[in-house]
């Protein structure tokens, strides 16, 4: 799919996050996962009893002097990814204890619109040495679309197809980020103390973006956006301000193949699949008049009439009204509950006939 606008895509831009969104044309992006600096509270909170640090992570990059600039700072950023989303484009932001309270409130201050907050329950979480707290295994995702008025993607389809035709909930269980996955330096030490999961972020892509839309991240780290978005078919744009990461990001990035076109697509959305009357399949002769329909059980048996209703005895109307009226039923799916017996003694179910015209068979 083409953006139609000058787009650094596929790229790593290094540098502040702020600057470098400013420059992206307005209205570019379809979709933003952000994982910003957690402003840590505590250097207690991140020390085991030895005093060594606990996931290699230090103040410098992660600390702000005071809450004060870490507002400031998140509602500048956030401002500008405001700015380079599409009207119906969607923002991802990941934080823990320390900060999310505070992005969730900037994000309704600047008009973003929150559809979720998501769990992510950690299936390995890191101990607490101290044995002050709870052991803290999860982080909390929050999901907004850029404004009340946005017609947001959520591909509901493949999420539910993705969690064994169940309805995907709202607390995600995933590991951390560990094995050949971990990016480690050439001593062999975590080179990122918060690599997120490639599978956070192919849940994430999948849920909101179609092959060929574009996805930002402002704090790319290491790069896990960028390699799910390359896999899945999507565009990305990576803005990262150290230069070891953005070099470690790009060379796995430049490594992952990309999905085949098929492979990557997602189950369509109802609204979004041609809508096809039962009477375009008579009229065609997929299924003419005169054609006797039954149910699975072959309990009932229907006569399909030239204008597309059904007779039943007493019963006509359409697919669904019969249907209904035969089992006594409030409503029916006709299209799932009739079939067209084949010459070899099967059973055929008008949905499959119907997938012949939209091209889903």
């Amino acid at each position: 799919m083409g953006t139609g606008l000058d787009l650094p895509l596929d790229q790593i831009l290094v540098g502040d996050c702020i600057g470098l969104m400013q420059s992206l044309p307005p209205a570019s992006v379809h979709a933003i996962f952000a994982d910003p600096p957690y402003n840590l509270q505590l250097k207690g909170d991140l020390r085991r009893p030895d005093d060594s640090l606990v996931d290699g992570v230090d103040d410098a990059w992660d600390r702000f002097d005071d809450l004060a600039a870490y507002d400031a700072f998140t509602r500048e950023w956030l401002t500008q990814a405001r700015r380079v989303l599409r009207k119906d484009g969607t923002i991802w932001v990941i934080g823990s204890y320390h900060n999310v309270f505070r992005l969730g409130a900037a994000l309704q201050d600047l008009g973003f619109w929150v559809l979720n907050d998501v769990i992510w329950r950690k299936a390995n979480p890191m101990p607490n040495f101290r044995g002050r707290r709870f052991t803290n295994a999860h982080e909390t995702l929050i999901w907004a679309a850029r404004g009340p008025e946005s017609r947001y993607r959520f591909n509901y389809a493949a999420m539910k197809s993705l969690n064994e035709d169940l309805q995907m909930r709202s607390d995600w269980f995933i590991p951390l980020c560990t094995g050949a996955e971990r990016l480690r330096d050439g001593a062999g030490a975590k080179l990122h103390p918060t690599q997120k999961p490639e599978a956070l972020l192919h849940r994430v892509i999948l849920s909101c973006t179609n092959p060929g839309d574009v996805v930002l991240d402002p704090f790319l780290g290491t790069g896990t956006t960028g390699a799910v978005a390359r896999r899945l078919g999507r565009r990305f744009i990576g803005l990262e301000r150290d230069e070891n990461y953005a070099n470690a990001a790009a060379a796995r990035i430049a490594s992952v193949q990309p999905l085949s076109e098929a492979a990557a697509s997602v189950t369509p959305m109802k609204r979004e699949q041609p809508r096809i009357p039962f009477g375009t399949l008579v009229e065609r002769g997929l299924v003419p008049p005169g054609t006797e329909l039954v149910d699975r059980l072959r309990r009932w048996r229907a006569t399909v009439v030239a204008d597309g209703s059904l007779r039943c005895g007493k019963a006509q109307g359409s697919i669904h009204q019969v249907g209904a009226q035969v089992q006594e039923a409030p409503s029916c799916n006709g299209w799932a509950f009739w079939h067209v017996e084949t010459r070899e003694g099967g059973l055929r179910v008008l949905d499959a006939f119907r997938a012949e015209i939209t091209g889903r068979g």
